[in-house]
């Protein structure tokens, strides 16, 4: 196997065929994607890292994100890891593991995802040539004292971990990084805290090689009370919208209306808006830095085709080009999150311009 820079740490002998396995979790929008990103960017790319994303809707979002970045990637979408979708997370393990000879597998689970039911399975499949290394756990710094309230399961990520990396700390005060660091030691004291610096990230050796002790299959029985498979439902409000795009420029979604609407969406209710959506016009980020315009034969009938990515009122816009003959009859396919979304359900449709038939709503209870 490829090394990164030194033999990372681990109190577990594994030969060259098992592979090991690091598992982020962190809640909506906490900025899992990016920090992985980030990671990858700093390893040896002699060490073949494979990214397993499972994501929240059918958006698949972050995935197209990641393959922006020429990652290889495999994504579960319409489900969660740590429920429905667990058996199918073992057939993805054992044909990423075939098809693409991994040195590492890191596993991105949804932001409603609880890492109890994902590193039991990975631990059965120790025989197999796999092995669980680590979960970790990204907060935002910016969001967490919010949401750490109202989700049960943002409170269990931050107790259940190896690791805590704080990100977005760069966008608060000293006292308010003070005051978050304060809520995660209530809930997990002893669990080392690093700093995600945004640009470069984490370096691989924090990281890689902590070999965990969490969740071992001995005290599964006592511990899967912690699981509510009904945790989706409970927490978060899902509003999907899909529309096909017919080749007629007059349905393109109008650039200057869908960015008034990304502004204007309150971040204590809305949490993410993610997807695909093709604009009449080139956007800017947030920041007002221009996004790249991807080729076009001609704009003003086809028009472009972004990643949207908007967490907790920030957001960015990146253009397709990664397989985006994939998604040539993409108008719209957007998955919006959040708490309370009833009161924004006509603003969304207006933006999009989205018929009924072209919606679908599931509401927390």
């Amino acid at each position: 196997m490829a090394v990164i820079a030194n033999q990372h740490r681990s109190h577990t002998v594994i030969d060259d065929s098992t592979t090991p396995v690091t598992v982020f979790t962190g809640f909506l929008g906490a900025g899992k994607t990016t920090a992985i990103l980030n990671i990858l960017k700093r390893v040896n790319p002699e060490y073949n890292i494979v990214l397993l994303k499972n994501e929240f809707g059918d958006a698949e979002t972050d995935s197209a994100l990641v393959r922006e970045s020429h990652v290889q990637v495999t994504e579960m979408t319409n489900g969660c890891l740590c429920c429905v979708l667990v058996g199918q997370m073992k057939r993805a393990l054992e044909e990423m593991k075939e098809k693409f000879h991994p040195d590492r597998i890191i596993i991105e689970t949804s932001g409603s995802a609880f890492p109890a039911p994902i590193a039991w399975q990975i631990r059965e499949m120790e025989s197999s040539g796999f092995h669980l290394d680590a979960i970790l756990t990204v907060i935002d710094c910016v969001n967490f004292c919010g949401y750490e309230d109202t989700s049960y399961t943002a409170r269990l990520q931050a107790q259940y971990t190896d690791l805590i990396l704080l990100n977005k700390w760069e966008n608060i005060s000293e006292r308010q990084l003070d005051l978050v660091v304060d809520h995660v030691n209530d809930l997990n004291t002893d669990t080392p805290k690093v700093k995600i610096n945004a640009g470069t990230g984490v370096n691989p050796e924090v990281i890689f090689g902590l070999d965990t002790s969490l969740f071992s299959l001995a005290e599964r029985e006592s511990a899967a009370s912690e699981v509510s498979h009904g945790h989706h439902s409970q927490e978060i409000d899902l509003i999907e919208v899909v529309r096909k795009w017919t080749g007629d420029s007059a349905q393109l979604i109008s650039s200057a209306d869908f960015v008034d609407l990304l502004k204007h969406l309150p971040s204590e209710d809305v949490y993410r808006v993610k997807g695909l959506v093709r604009l009449s016009d080139a956007v800017a980020d947030e920041a007002d830095t221009p996004a790249a315009t991807p080729l076009a034969a001609d704009v003003s009938v086809s028009g472009l085709l972004y990643i949207v990515n908007h967490a907790f009122g920030r957001y960015t816009f990146t253009p397709l080009t990664v397989n985006a003959h994939q998604h040539e009859s993409v108008l719209a396919r957007l998955t919006v999150m959040g708490n309370g979304l009833r009161m924004y359900l006509p603003q969304v449709q207006k933006a999009i311009d989205a018929s009924d038939d072209e919606i679908s709503c599931h509401w927390a209870h």
